[in-house]
């Protein structure tokens, strides 16, 4: 019951009760004492609704102490219900580390499943919630995946969010930020950016860069970089030691070796070629295959030759077996035996 409606029908039943009483039961007047003080004579129709004065101001104190108590419970569950929200915003971003603590045993088993789950919003919700901080959630999630740039940071979200990396990778899409910033800041990137913004900068950058940021070299990097070698456009001069230090960022197998060496035999000159191949097998045992596969290519045989004779009988079947069919005037692709 609202106090100020309850207060006009009390203040009505009480004038009613006294009206009555002066007009229907007595008009005359009496003295009371209580506690042995005497009070003033007063009519019998005020000493009638004293009580009822009485019973209406604490009914009403009652009243209010109770709808107090109720305000502050239901702060409360309003309190609680923003956590709620914000905890579904956070879910949405798919934030690392989640703990909204709740006053109300009625949102602390959900609060805690939201704090311990990832949502994926789907198209359905149309970015429409009728909630403004959840709208604004699913607009800024919606932009990023059309390829916009959003400004993140007073979401709080660390370097290796999902969201984060696609809004880095929007940025540099569109020209916010460069492969050099990204490199030069990697701590601010996510490793799958920093290799693709290498990736990108080998084919066109100056050696420099390259060397500069080597330690982020890929297989694809490196093919990238010995396509330019003596190319017509984004040409790069690399000596062998370069070729040979950017060889050794990488684990490569004597197969990838081999695969270096057929790129290099439309770009780089064969000394330059057979240097290479000839100062990486005195360094390491895989690049022997290698080597070979070089010379052969080259047709130089003569030196070819010389390297299976110091062999055991049992290694490098495929190149004996090319060399043999070489001697007796057959003629075939070396790229058919490796």
């Amino acid at each position: 019951m609202y106090i100020k409606r309850y207060t006009i029908a009390s203040l009505i039943l009480i004038a009613l009760v006294g009206w009555y009483v002066q007009a229907y039961v007595s008009q005359d007047t009496t003295a009371i004492e209580v506690f042995g003080v005497s009070l003033p004579s007063l009519p019998i129709a005020i000493w009638v609704i004293v009580p009822l004065v009485i019973l209406y101001i604490s009914s009403v104190f009652h009243m209010a102490f109770y709808s107090m108590l109720s305000s502050f419970k239901l702060r409360k569950y309003d309190k609680d219900y923003e956590k709620v929200i914000d905890a579904i915003a956070d879910a949405y971003l798919a934030k690392d580390e989640r703990k909204h603590i709740y006053k109300t045993p009625r949102y602390q088993l959900l609060g805690s499943i939201i704090d311990n789950t990832t949502l994926f919003p789907n198209s359905s919700l149309n970015m429409s919630t009728q909630n403004e901080k959840l709208d604004a959630v699913l607009k800024v999630i919606q932009d990023i995946k059309n390829g916009e740039i959003v400004e993140l940071k007073k979401y709080g979200l660390k370097p290796g969010n999902a969201l984060v990396i696609q809004n880095d990778r929007n940025r540099y899409k569109k020209g916010d930020i460069t492969a050099d910033n990204i490199l030069n800041h990697v701590q601010n990137h996510d490793d799958t950016l920093v290799k693709e913004a290498y990736a990108d900068l080998v084919k066109t950058a100056p050696l420099s860069k390259i060397e500069q940021h080597k330690s982020f070299l890929t297989k694809e990097s490196l093919f990238d970089i010995l396509a330019r070698i003596n190319a017509d456009e984004n040409t790069l001069a690399i000596s062998n030691e370069v070729l040979i230090s950017f060889i050794k960022v990488l684990d490569l197998d004597a197969k990838d070796l081999i695969k270096i060496s057929s790129t290099l035999s439309t770009t780089m000159i064969p000394e330059q070629r057979m240097k290479l191949f000839e100062i990486l097998s005195e360094t390491r045992e895989d690049a022997i295959e290698a080597r070979m596969f070089t010379l052969f290519d080259l047709e130089m045989l003569a030196p070819a030759n010389d390297l299976l004779q110091n062999t055991q009988d049992d290694e490098y079947l495929n190149f004996k077996a090319y060399s043999a069919l070489k001697e007796c005037g057959k003629n075939f692709n070396i790229n058919l035996f490796i």
